[in-house]
C-alpha cells in the first residue's frame, strides 16, 4: 500500500477508491453450519410450535448448562430485559454500583427499574470497575453492585464477592462480552448471585437477538423464570408482576446452531487476534488489549488503546480514517455511562470524577472480528494504520491541529 494521498480530503489518506470495496463490521456474525439451521427452522414451522418455551428453548439452556457447569439457564429475548429481570429476581432497589464504561444498557437496564445507577471508575489495566473504588460508593440506600466482563475478562471477582459479603449486598455481573470465557479455571457464569449473557447479532455466540440469565441460585432462576413469562409460576398462578421476556424458537435454532460452532469461532477469533497483535507490535502509540492465555478467551473484541502523544493522532481522527476505507471500526464506550444524555442532565451526575471511564472513552478503539473476516483483510487494516501514523504529521497538518 504505497499510495499515500499528497492531499488531504474528507478524511481520506489514500489515493482512487476505498481500500475495501466492502464495509468491515466490527460486529459482523458468526454463523454456524447454515444448513442444519435450515433443518431446526423447517422443523419449528412443521412443529407449529414457534415460542412460549419450546423444545429448542429448553435444548439450548441445557446446553448451556452442560458447558458453563451453571445449575439453571433461563434464556430470554434479549440481554438488556434479561439484566431487568436478573435484577427484580434479586429484590434489587434504592442504589446498585455500577461501571460507567460499559454499554449503556447496562446502566439503563437499572434506571428502568426505578434504580439509580452508581457510576463508579473502572480499572485502567483491566477496563473492569475498579473495586477499590467501590466501597466508598456504598450508601444506606446500595442494594447491590453490578461488575461487567469487559471484552470477556473477568472482574476481580474474588474481591467484589468480599466487599458484597462484608455488606450484605447482591452482586450481578453483565456477563453480555464472556460467553466461553473462564476465570480461575472455571467458567464464567457461576459468580456473584446471578449473570447475564447476551447473544446478540454482534456477540461471539448469537441467536439473532437474545440472552440468558444463569445462576446457582435455584429460588433466583425459578422467580426468573416466572418474570420472564408474565409472572407466572409453574402452574398458572400470577406470582409477579412480570413481562414478555422469552426467547422464540427460531432464535434457539440459531443458538443451538452456534453453539456446535463454538470451537471454530474461537480458533478463528484467536487466529485473527494474535494477527492484530503481530501486524501491530511495533506502530507507535497502538496497543492492542492483552488476553489471559491461562483462562478460556473467545477473543471476540480486538481493543486498541490509542496513544496520541505517541502515535500522532487522534483515537477519533483515526476512526474516521479507516471509517473512509470502508473499515467500520467503533469507539466503545463513547462518552461513559455518565455522560449520556440521561444521566448527564441529572444534576446528581454533574460533579463525578471518573478520571479512567474518561481517559479510556477517548482512547479507545474496536477493530473488526469473527468468522466473516480473513487473514488478510486483518494485515490490511493494519497497514491503513500503520501508514497512518507513519503519516502522522502530514494528516495533522492537513486536519489544521495540534497534538496537545
Amino acid at each position: 500500500m504505497n499510495r499515500i494521498r499528497k492531499t488531504y480530503k474528507d478524511l481520506a489518506v489514500f489515493q482512487g477508491e476505498p481500500f475495501f470495496s466492502e464495509k468491515l463490521h466490527v460486529g459482523r456474525p458468526n454463523i454456524g453450519d447454515e444448513s442444519i439451521l435450515l433443518e431446526r427452522l423447517q422443523d419449528i414451522l412443521q412443529r407449529r410450535w414457534l415460542t412460549n418455551d419450546g423444545p429448542y428453548v429448553r435444548e439450548m439452556e441445557e446446553e448451556i448448562c452442560k458447558l458453563t457447569g451453571v445449575k439453571h439457564c433461563i434464556a430470554v429475548n434479549n440481554a438488556t430485559l434479561g439484566l431487568e429481570i436478573a435484577a427484580r429476581s434479586l429484590d434489587l432497589k434504592g442504589e446498585v454500583i455500577v461501571p460507567s464504561f460499559t454499554f449503556i444498557a447496562t446502566a439503563h437496564a437499572l434506571q428502568w427499574l426505578g434504580i439509580k445507577p452508581v457510576f463508579c471508575d473502572v480499572d485502567p489495566q483491566t477496563h473492569n470497575i475498579d473495586p477499590a473504588k467501590v466501597e466508598a460508593l456504598i450508601s444506606e440506600q446500595t442494594t447491590g453492585i453490578v461488575g461487567v466482563h469487559l471484552w470477556g475478562r473477568p472482574c476481580d471477582i474474588q474481591t467484589l464477592t468480599e466487599i458484597a459479603r462484608k455488606h450484605d449486598l447482591k452482586l450481578l455481573f453483565d456477563a453480555a462480552h464472556a460467553f466461553g470465557c473462564s476465570f480461575e479455571g472455571r467458567m464464567l457464569g457461576n459468580f456473584g448471585d446471578a449473570e447475564v449473557y447476551s447473544f446478540h447479532a454482534t456477540k461471539f455466540l448469537n441467536s439473532f437477538e437474545g440472552g440468558a440469565i444463569v445462576t446457582n441460585d435455584e429460588q433466583v432462576a425459578e422467580k426468573a423464570r416466572a418474570l420472564r413469562n408474565f409472572g407466572y409460576d409453574c402452574s398458572d398462578n400470577i406470582a409477579f408482576a412480570g413481562t414478555n421476556g422469552k426467547m422464540s424458537e427460531i432464535s434457539a435454532a440459531m443458538g443451538l446452531t452456534g453453539l456446535a460452532s463454538m470451537d471454530d469461532f474461537i480458533n478463528v477469533n484467536s487466529r485473527n487476534y494474535l494477527t492484530y497483535v503481530a501486524e501491530l507490535a511495533n506502530v507507535p502509540g497502538i496497543h492492542v488489549i492483552d488476553y489471559d492465555a491461562k483462562e478460556r478467551n473467545n477473543y471476540q473484541y480486538i481493543i486498541l488503546e490509542i496513544d496520541e502523544q505517541k502515535c500522532g493522532l487522534k483515537r477519533d481522527d483515526l476512526m474516521k480514517i479507516l471509517y473512509s476505507e470502508n473499515v467500520l471500526a467503533r469507539r466503545y464506550f463513547h462518552p461513559g455511562c455518565h455522560r449520556a444524555g440521561p444521566y448527564a442532565s441529572d444534576e446528581s451526575y454533574s460533579n463525578l470524577d471518573l478520571p479512567e471511564t474518561e481517559r479510556l472513552s477517548a482512547c479507545v478503539l474496536a477493530l473488526p472480528n469473527g468468522t466473516a473476516v480473513s487473514e488478510n483483510e486483518i494485515k490490511d487494516i493494519c497497514q491503513i494504520i500503520r501508514v497512518c501514523v507513519n503519516h502522522a504529521e502530514e494528516i495533522r497538518s492537513k486536519l489544521n491541529y495540534v497534538l496537545a
